[in-house]
């Protein structure tokens, strides 16, 4: 195990609490095993431990995010999003390749979405001409989450969505089965209904779509009315 992680590790160990932990095993379907230690607790052991150690180089930061993606309990999953987004300043534009390889990784909507809000729009953000060739692969993808990814990507953007990007990958997928991908057209357009309902409302009329993906898409906007 790197230098680097050996103190968070005994912190991690010292902030652990069993009868959390069962709660929050089953809440995750018992797929994952936890420290049980709470998410501000966490938050604060971590946040402290990046300030007090930051790394200077990428081939460093890629071993100890790709070293804790590794270990069993899922709090070194979230410290991971923290460490790798706190550090964001030494990503270069091969950094999509850990960043999907966490997305395929030990998957589930925790930590893909995690992902979703700190790395991806980030990584877009400082190389722009990475988005069409990365997200159009992800949403042809057989992977669920990267298909939700390549949803969701725009979820923040607010006035700077892509529409017609919006549009195709929602479309490409709009007869999906998996709740994840339906949720997730649901959500994308739930956000972007935020900034633009009337495009919204329009395009929920004129396509078709899950209705799980509609009645999260309208929650929002039919709530205002």
């Amino acid at each position: 195990m790197s230098k680097y992680l050996v103190e968070l590790k005994k912190s991690f160990r010292l902030s652990a609490n069993p009868a959390n932990s069962v709660g929050m095993k089953a809440y995750m379907l018992h797929q994952f095993d936890f420290y049980g230690i709470k998410t501000p607790e966490r938050d604060k052991i971590v946040k402290s431990y990046i300030s007090a150690n930051p790394l200077h180089t990428i081939k460093e930061l890629n071993g100890i995010i790709a070293t804790m993606w590794a270990f069993k309990e899922r709090e070194w999953q979230y410290a991971a999003i923290d460490v790798y987004k706190h550090h964001r300043i030494l990503w270069q534009e091969n950094a999509i390749d850990l960043i999907e390889s966490c997305l395929i990784s030990k998957s589930w909507w925790d930590t893909v979405d995690g992902i979703g809000s700190d790395w991806i729009p980030a990584y877009f953000s400082k190389y722009p001409n990475q988005i069409a060739p990365v997200t159009n692969r992800w949403n042809q993808s057989d992977n669920i989450w990267l298909q939700r990814s390549s949803i969701l990507f725009q979820r923040s953007f607010k006035t700077r969505t892509d529409k017609a990007l919006l549009k195709k990958y929602i479309l490409f997928h709009k007869d999906a089965k998996d709740f994840f991908v339906q949720k997730a057209i649901g959500w994308a357009l739930r956000e972007y209904g935020k900034t633009n309902p009337e495009w919204v409302i329009d395009f929920v009329a004129k396509n078709k779509i899950a209705p799980l993906s509609k009645r999260e898409a309208m929650k929002r906007i039919i709530s205002k009315k």
